[in-house]
């Protein structure tokens, strides 16, 4: 709250000076919300105001004198207290030491996470000053070029200075106050924060950390695929378990319970929320920490990798008055982004939104948004039942996952709210099947189902490095769409620094939309197969998700290898 209103307090500030107008900072407020940038640098970016006006402004707010960093010459020995990794993380340059107080220059000052979180790893006091960001980009070239600490450097100096704990796996053989202790060490901070980095830089979605009898496994998924970091010694789970506990707030010394928490930094110019849960294990406890890039939740439908004829339709759907609008998939398919998309459609002033979710993965402007919590029993049947009272038009589900939260979804729907929901299932079709397995009776499912929109994402080509290519023959085979692609141009990535040689840069969605009609409303009443469903609405132009993926490949988006991959063909 106190860094929201300091950056509505700068902007304050500008206005009265006359360096921007009342129309250039509520853009900018409005871009700040997608980018999660700084108020001063989304001015800045957006051409409205000099990088100088606000270093200015930020001096005056809170007594912090701008730097010139190109004028200074810092000493060695204050380059030394700041590690190679922590600098870049945070991009700050340390240009003074005075017994135990650093001064450290940054973009910007008065972000207190980084500066707390830089007393806690260097155990000094911390003095700010601000420069400009291409200032600390030079600085970090000059003054740490050649300090570019591997993962390799970091576990050397593990070892040489850390406990052994391979083998402390119960919190009754290690007591607190050790574990708080490895988790402040500087050596296993240095190789966290690197690992972080390292992540946000190859744009990974989750990161994961598997301890397994031999050694501890730390792997990061790009792009929908996991991929190897590093393997270190067993005698490092404990310790970076614990240091990641202690930035999520969760409980240090449990280690027989799953846990869930969060983590807000700030990388590279950044805000970045990290959402964290431990899992005990046989020979340790797993972590996930998955990756929410705010850039996501300001995506539209247009972006998504919608076809248009699709674009079209659900525009048409969502502009409804009531109604039951799914969408399925499974875990990390994109299905929140999709529904974020939709609501922004919508999101205007004569609509009230509320969502429901677990957990609230972005913030919406203008939406009133609930965070289920099962512990004290705010499940989501419980409140969908209390914000009908609230008078909301539209509603978003995060996951209809029972038989209660599916009957008050329709309850909602029935009474005029337009519901927007997600489901895990393989297609579309297979969402009507599942409902009617969680005992909705289908005359209800024809007086409330809209559409079911059944979606992947699928790795897209590098375009540094894209080249056409003829697949071989049983390719064609496998997909089951020869006719269709026989003769016609298909591309590949053929492995650049770029995308780090695997020919791959970005993900899009591929798409399923099944609209229900009369004479599938007809077959839902006589409880169908899905097989059955499927047939009925890809005879009324329904594509599948695999017929949506070859025509990725002919516009050169994507491979056939990726497609058969994640989607399946139905005879």
């Amino acid at each position: 709250m106190t860094k929201h209103i300091t950056r509505l307090h700068l902007g304050k500030l500008l206005l009265e000076r006359g360096l921007i107008n009342l129309s250039q900072l509520e853009i900018a407020l409005e871009e700040q919300k997608q980018t999660g940038q700084p108020l001063g640098r989304t001015l800045i970016e957006l051409g409205f105001v000099k990088e100088q006006a606000v270093l200015d402004i930020l001096g005056i707010q809170a007594g912090i004198k701008p730097i010139n960093l190109d004028e200074l010459e810092i000493a060695k020995n204050v380059i030394d207290k700041v590690p190679a990794s922590v600098a870049r993380l945070y991009e700050v340059i340390p240009i003074e030491i005075k017994g135990d107080v650093l001064t450290i220059v940054m973009v910007d000052p008065l972000n207190v996470n980084i500066i707390d979180d830089l007393r806690f790893m260097l155990g000094l006091e911390v003095k700010r000053g601000s420069a400009s960001k291409e200032q600390i980009e030079r600085a970090l070239k000059k003054y740490y070029s050649t300090k570019e600490e591997s993962f390799e450097d970091i576990l050397k100096d593990i070892q040489n200075t850390m406990m052994d704990t391979s083998n402390t796996t119960s919190k009754n053989l290690i007591d607190l106050e050790a574990l708080q202790e490895l988790a402040s060490q500087t050596p296993v901070v240095k190789l966290l924060n690197l690992i972080l980095l390292e992540a946000i830089k190859d744009r990974a979605t989750d990161i994961h950390f598997e301890p397994f009898e031999d050694g501890l496994k730390i792997r990061d998924r790009i792009d929908g695929v996991l991929f190897d970091v590093m393997q270190p010694p067993k005698s490092l789970s404990l310790a970076l378990t614990s240091r990641i506990k202690v930035m999520a707030n969760m409980d240090i010394a449990e280690n027989r319970l799953p846990q869930d928490g969060r983590i807000l930094m700030e990388i590279e110019g950044r805000s970045v929320d990290l959402r964290v849960s431990t899992l005990p294990t046989i020979f340790g406890e797993g972590i996930v920490i998955r990756i929410l890039d705010k850039l996501l939740s300001g995506l539209s439908l247009d972006q998504l990798g919608l076809e248009e004829d699709s674009r079209f339709l659900i525009r048409q759907l969502i502009s409804k008055p009531n109604g039951i609008i799914l969408v399925t998939g499974p875990t990390g398919c994109g299905k929140t982004t999709t529904l974020y998309a939709a609501m922004r459609e919508i999101n205007r002033i004569e609509h009230k939104i509320i969502t429901i979710e677990d957990p609230v993965e972005y913030d919406l402007e203008g939406v009133i948004q609930i965070g289920i919590r099962p512990k004290i029993n705010l499940t989501f049947a419980q409140s969908l039942r209390h914000i009908l009272r609230h008078d909301p038009d539209i509603i978003m589900v995060g996951e209809i996952r029972d038989p209660e939260t599916a009957q008050i979804s329709i309850q909602a729907s029935l009474t005029g709210h337009l519901v927007l929901s997600t489901l895990h299932t393989n297609d579309a079709p297979g969402a009507i099947t599942r409902l009617i397995d969680m005992g909705v009776e289908p005359f209800l499912i024809n007086s409330t189902l809209q559409a079911v929109v059944a979606q992947r994402l699928i790795r897209t080509i590098c375009a540094n490095c894209k080249e056409e290519y003829i697949p071989p023959e049983q390719v064609f085979k496998e997909l089951g769409f020869e006719e269709a692609l026989k003769g016609k141009k298909i591309y590949r990535g053929k492995g650049c620094s770029i995308c780090n040689n695997t020919g791959f840069k970005g993900q899009t969605g591929i798409f399923e939309v099944l609209v229900l009609n009369d004479e599938i409303r007809n077959l839902i009443i006589e409880r169908v197969s899905t097989a059955a469903l499927r047939k009925c609405a890809s005879g009324y132009g329904m594509r599948t998700l695999r017929q949506d993926s070859i025509v990725k490949i002919l516009n050169g988006i994507t491979i056939p290898d990726e497609v058969i991959r994640e989607t399946q063909v139905y005879i």
